[in-house]
């Protein structure tokens, strides 16, 4: 066995001991974040039927209801985020996690019990609050991981949840049509009250928190985010990036249309072609990340950027399925290289005190950029046609690689703790 002493005295990261925290930590919040992604998703393929079920039969109200109940958490989520980060830097990281899987299951197991609409909404709208498993999981693994290894286990960790995310509708609508609507969230809720008793005793924090004389109320950190020139335009980039990735959704379905003799399994091929981006993100994350670790943030973040960009340009272009499943996978293997990296980018560039509320504020802008992007999408489209949509977000990813190219600073902070600076001990 192999001991690592560092010169800086940063024995919890340098040391084999703490390594192999860290990977601990990883892999149980991976599978962890993996269920909870799931959990999140199954509602999708159901969400009008169960409100039907509750007892909203127009059509018009139940379109409504659908959008409103399906937009509740991600509206409360964006607001409730970074209150959650700053508690996370006062009290405890992994504290925040535990709360998160917790409160995501006492939503479920509310949910699966409302008698009515509004009740229902109630309790979306409750997750929202109590949940933000996202932003806490990553704040606790950014703090845990050596930050020479910081890109590999935010790559590996954004696998979980582009994998959750993948996998989820899919499962819901097969539990579904198997065992109805309301079982499946009492099932979720049992996973996720699993996973928090599995966090509360295999995860282990390894950096103290802010004393409370020293801790950031959430205006302060908003503040510090906005007045650091990197922290702005990585705040920046999260937003462009994802409201640009989330304007194709509500018309991603009109436009495999095109491609499609028989209409009458629209919905099943356009899920599975819009997947296969899913499924190579959850291939290339990892992969990104090592390199990240290798070279740095700032060139692979405008290698992904571009390359996202072209992808979705290619969309104008491309003349039958086959070519189109390529272009699907070659697209998810592009986007699989940039959130993750972006976050990557606020933990390293954010101080000890305040890096969970700086995670959190990320994770809201995330969120801000995953609402807006389907309302500016469906307007263009609405306006223009499907294809400027495409014209429009593939301009968008390349503008943003031209701004990282020229305004991003070359981050190799990845590497201070450097081999040199260890001394190895064999036994």
């Amino acid at each position: 066995m192999k001991y690592h002493f560092c010169k800086s005295h940063r024995l919890s990261i340098c040391s084999g001991v703490k390594i192999e925290i860290w990977r601990k930590n990883l892999y149980v919040l991976w599978g962890t974040q993996f269920l909870a992604m799931i959990g999140m998703n199954l509602v999708v393929p159901f969400l009008p039927f169960y409100i039907r079920q509750l007892g909203v039969t127009d059509d018009d109200a139940l379109a409504r209801w659908s959008g409103l109940i399906f937009a509740g958490p991600f509206i409360t989520s964006f607001i409730a985020t970074p209150f959650w980060g700053k508690l996370g830097d006062k009290y405890g990281r992994k504290l925040m996690v535990v709360r998160a899987i917790f409160g995501l299951g006492i939503a479920q197991i509310l949910i699966g019990f409302s008698p009515n609409v509004y009740l229902f909404f109630t309790f979306r709208v409750l997750q929202g609050i109590i949940s933000g498993f996202l932003a806490s999981a990553i704040a606790l693994v950014s703090t845990s991981t050596p930050k020479e290894r910081m890109g590999y286990a935010l790559g590996f960790l954004q696998s979980a949840t582009a994998g959750g995310t993948m996998l989820g509708p899919f499962i819901g609508g097969v539990l579904a049509d198997t065992i109805g609507y309301r079982p499946i969230f009492f099932i979720v809720a049992g996973l996720c009250i699993v996973g928090g008793f599995v966090v509360m005793k295999f995860v282990q924090e390894t950096q103290p928190t802010s004393h409370e004389g020293t801790s950031s109320s959430v205006l302060e950190n908003v503040k510090y985010m906005f007045s650091n020139a990197q922290l702005r335009i990585t705040a920046f980039t999260i937003i462009l990036v994802q409201a640009s990735a989330l304007m194709i959704e509500p018309i991603f379905a009109l436009y495999i249309e095109q491609f499609a003799a028989d209409t009458k399994y629209i919905a099943t091929l356009a899920g599975g072609v819009f997947s296969i981006a899913g499924v190579f993100m959850v291939i290339s994350s990892p992969w990104w990340g090592k390199r990240n670790d290798r070279m740095g943030f700032k060139q692979n973040l405008i290698l992904a950027t571009t390359g996202t960009g072209v992808a979705y340009s290619l969309h104008l272009i491309v003349p039958n399925l086959y070519l189109l499943v390529l272009l699907r996978a070659l697209l998810g293997f592009v986007r699989g290289g940039i959130l993750h990296a972006l976050y990557s980018v606020i933990s390293l560039r954010s101080p000890a005190n305040r890096k969970s509320g700086l995670i959190g504020i990320a994770s809201s802008l995330n969120v801000f950029g995953n609402m807006i992007g389907p309302l500016i999408g469906g307007t263009i489209a609405a306006q223009f046609g499907i294809m400027s949509v495409f014209i429009v977000n593939s301009m968008l990813f390349l503008s943003t690689s031209l701004l990282m190219w020229k305004y991003f600073a070359d981050d190799s902070s990845a590497k201070t703790v450097k081999v040199s600076e260890a001394v190895e001990i064999p036994d």
